[in-house]
């Protein structure tokens, strides 16, 4: 195969029309050369470039199967990973096919359904087919004019960001079939709802409600306007004003909804009360009640069709003979081109607004001032120019003037008067704008404001100033107070740049596939405190070790040695989800590892599902004279995962992990023969005997290599022989021991492991997993100071949870181990 080098659509259409000639006979071949002449017809050459022929080829043919037979109604998705072996043809990219009826929207819409997923469309096909369907949905004749019997489909092929994960599939899926499902009920109803529209100008028109004339005459005139083309209709839903022990409620019309609003309450609102009317604040509520003709702001719920960004909102009120609002008509879609390129002067209900702003500023239209503040008003964000009261365009219009070209920061923010969202415009000099930078201020207005960002814009102008237009939705929690002189000085402290290195270094190190699920899972979470403190590279590493965590109780961690601290300095990182690590969790834990913790720098990450991950990096101090990281990480990390799920207990004997390069499961067996040693009244506590065992790290290991050596049954040495060798090199280590109550204590494990006669140690549960206690028979004859009267055996068994000692007189055991409530001493009890 080899890649397309032509020049031009039509040398690409009469190579894959010689392949379809080759292949293919008859009525269907014909069907199919027709269908390849308009399939890549609109395709710029340069988005095929380097693109195989065959799988041009292939591409083509595979739509084909899927349009050649379809019945009547919902669009038929196609999504898969193409490969040669199952599919004739490949492409390093996850493909979406679609067959749907032809109607407005449908590029954009499923364009938009793959944005929502966090991906990239790197080739978009989109032919529009006449064809004429049997009974049966066979495509039987492709068309040259509409006529009888004549159908129009739209034809969408899609590469986007390869995802091979089944439920990322589904996902993708699932959104796009949504987005298809809501742009079919949105155009079917589109008609109905301008009707609507027109048929509520008339009611209104016809029977004024008892407000100001010139307000009334300003809205009939907007509602007018949004029905000329200058409203993309998305919604409709007639709503009753209501009081039900004293609270005002918002009632659903039964059989009113239209579009995206038909039936648009999940689950289903009980009695048909709007659940999103009755979660606002009381203060929300009580607008409801103002005699104003329209309420205009923004939908709390995105929009699925033609464009990204929340849905707008146009509620008219229904008031009666008395003034009172009885309901509401509520219409939501999302205004048209002209909305926004149109002068603010030449729209109803703004061209008012802006002439009173004019006029209480005081300034001569004529005069530089009046001048720059009509251009302030016209270039304003005109969604918010819809949604801003007077009084607040006012103090902010009038702010933005005073600012002029000064190289200064400024922000202003309004709050929705529902309490859900915060607009957020901000200046910063035009020099220090970057994507980073605008990404950092969001970061900033989310962590005051206490909410997410779900909607910016970016003015760049020959201005000195750039302007950032931000919303902000509130968390529900949030307290929505703010200092804007401690926003406004953040933001002038904003790095730039750091989100960009670290997507590219994640591309570099992981590669496409797994770099970009990983950015679009982790990049925005990374918080001003945490980009100050690591590079892009060492966000990288965490970010794996955050990927590793599959539930709520995992942990994951990272030791290590930065590359200028000293010797005796380690660092250790810990990544919980859900809730941070206290310091009196973590302390007591790597103390007992013989560690001291000097500092800690933690960090929180948020997740798109608004799941946290908490990494707290410690910084460390350790006493071994030379401790070889890469030998013991590993089990360090083991350790420390055993400890903080309660697997080993968080004692002392941890120690020997750095010390002697023991992992937790040795440690178990010298824990295991100190609590033994405790019952049989030894004279030592078990702290002396952590140290004992600590201050000799190299017999420590002798003794848990004589313990394997005597026991495991995969030892396939001559095991007499190497028994008897290790006993003689112990004992001639503790010939060196200078401190007498350390030569007693290890002399007295080496006695407790010869008199040992068997354990359970070495076997595994049904898991396939060590066991969670560990056990073993002793003959106290063979034990050191062993305190009379001696039994024939004893069976000791210990773990985290429960300790116990079994007494045998004889050959034949008797009784059994009980509940203790004397830990100390409970061998005595019997």
């Amino acid at each position: 195969m080899t890649a397309s080098h032509f020049s031009s659509i039509r040398e690409i259409v009469d190579k894959i029309l010689s392949d379809v000639r080759r292949n293919f006979t008859g009525e269907q071949a014909k069907l199919l050369e027709r269908f390849v002449t308009v399939y890549y017809r609109a395709t710029a050459p340069e988005d095929l470039a380097g693109i195989d022929i065959d799988n041009l080829y292939g591409a083509v043919v595979a739509h084909w199967n899927l349009i050649k037979h379809r019945s009547p109604g919902p669009a038929k998705v196609h999504l898969y990973n193409p490969n040669v072996e199952e599919h004739g043809w490949q492409s390093t990219h996850t493909v979406i096919e679609v067959i749907a009826d032809d109607m407005p929207f449908l590029v954009d819409s499923v364009r938009l359904a793959v944005n929502r997923c966090g991906l990239t469309s790197h080739l978009v096909i989109h032919p529009v087919i006449k064809v004429r369907r049997n009974d049966a949905g066979d495509l039987v004749e492709f068309a040259d004019a509409p006529g009888d019997g004549v159908l129009r489909e739209s034809v969408m092929h899609f590469e986007i960001d390869r995802q091979t994960d089944s439920d990322a599939l589904e996902r993708i899926r699932s959104q796009v079939e949504g987005a298809l499902h809501d742009v079919r009920i949105v155009v079917s109803d589109g008609s109905a709802m301008r009707e609507r529209l027109c048929d509520i100008v008339r009611e209104l028109e016809a029977s004024p409600p008892p407000i100001d004339p010139a307000e009334f005459a300003e809205g009939i005139a907007f509602l007018k306007w949004l029905e000329d083309n200058n409203f993309i209709f998305l919604g409709f839903r007639a709503h009753e004003l209501v009081q039900e022990n004293g609270q005002d409620l918002l009632r659903i019309e039964k059989d009113s909804g239209l579009g995206v609003l038909r039936g648009a309450e999940s689950p289903p609102a009980e009695g048909g009360i709007s659940r999103t009317f009755a979660s606002l604040s009381p203060e929300a509520r009580s607008r409801a009640r103002k005699p104003e003709l329209l309420l205009i702001t923004r939908s709390n719920t995105e929009s699925t069709v033609h464009r990204q960004g929340h849905m707008d909102y146009v509620g008219v009120k229904r008031i009666d003979s008395e003034g009172l609002v009885v309901g509401e008509w509520r219409f939501l879609g999302l205004y048209g081109l002209a909305a926004y390129t149109s002068s603010a002067l030449t729209i109803p209900l703004l061209r008012r607004k802006v002439r009173q702003v004019l006029a209480r500023a005081e300034f001569s239209e004529d005069s530089h001032a009046g001048r720059a503040l009509l251009n302030i008003l016209e270039t304003y964000p005109r969604d918010e120019l819809f949604q801003i009261s007077e009084d607040e365009l006012l103090e902010f219009s009038l702010g933005m003037l005073h600012l002029q070209e000064r190289q200064q920061t400024r922000t202003f923010i309004r709050r929705d008067e529902y309490g859900r969202f915060f607009s957020c415009i901000v200046y910063i000099p035009r020099d220090h704008m970057s994507t980073e930078v605008r990404r950092t201020i969001g970061d900033i207005l989310e962590s005051h404001l206490g909410g997410r960002c779900v909607k910016f814009a970016v003015q760049m102008s020959e201005s000195i100033l750039a302007r950032v237009h931000y919303v902000i939705q509130l968390d529900p929690d949030s307290s929505h107070d703010f200092d804007i002189a401690n926003i406004e000085a953040q933001i002038v402290a904003a790095t730039h740049s750091w989100r960009e290195e670290y997507q590219r270094a994640l591309l570099e190190q992981i590669g496409e596939e797994k770099g970009v699920r990983l950015y679009n899972r982790y990049g925005e979470g990374f918080r001003a405190g945490y980009r100050d403190y690591y590079t892009p590279q060492i966000a990288v590493q965490d970010t794996e070790k955050m990927d590793s965590i599959r539930s709520d109780h995992d942990i994951a961690m990272s030791l290590y040695r930065p590359l200028e601290a000293e010797d005796n300095v380690l660092r250790f990182k810990l990544f919980r989800p859900t809730t941070p690590v206290t310091l009196s969790e973590a302390l007591p834990m790597l103390e007992n590892m013989g560690l001291r913790v000097i500092d800690e720098h933690p960090s929180k990450v948020k997740l798109p599902d608004d799941g946290r991950i908490w990494i707290h990096d410690f910084g460390m101090q350790h006493s071994e004279s030379e401790l070889d990281l890469d030998r013991v990480k590993g089990i360090f990390k083991d350790a420390f995962a055993r400890i903080a799920n309660g697997d080993v207990s968080n004692d002392g004997f941890n120690r020997l992990v750095l010390r002697a390069h023991l992992s937790w499961r040795e440690i178990v067996v010298l824990r295991a023969y100190c609590k033994f040693l405790r019952q049989v009244r030894a004279t030592f506590s078990q702290e002396y005997m952590e140290n004992a065992l600590a201050a000799n790290p190299n017999i420590s290991r002798m003794l848990v290599e004589l313990f394997r050596t005597r026991f495991d049954p995969s030892f396939d040495a001559d095991r007499a022989a190497e028994t008897a060798a290790l006993e003689e090199r112990i004992v001639s280590a503790l010939d060196q021991v200078a401190n007498l109550d350390e030569d007693r204590i290890l002399r007295s494990f080496l006695g407790g492991i010869l008199a040992t006669i068997r354990t359970n140690y070495y076997q595994l549960d049904e898991h396939g997993q060590p066991k969670s206690y560990v056990s073993f028979k002793l003959n106290p004859d063979q034990i050191p100071d062993m305190p009379q009267p001696r039994p024939k055996f004893e069976i000791s068994v210990y773990s985290p949870r429960v300790e116990g000692v079994h007494l045998r007189g004889g050959g034949v055991a008797r009784g059994g181990l009980r509940w203790s409530d004397r830990p100390e001493d409970f061998r005595t009890e019997i």
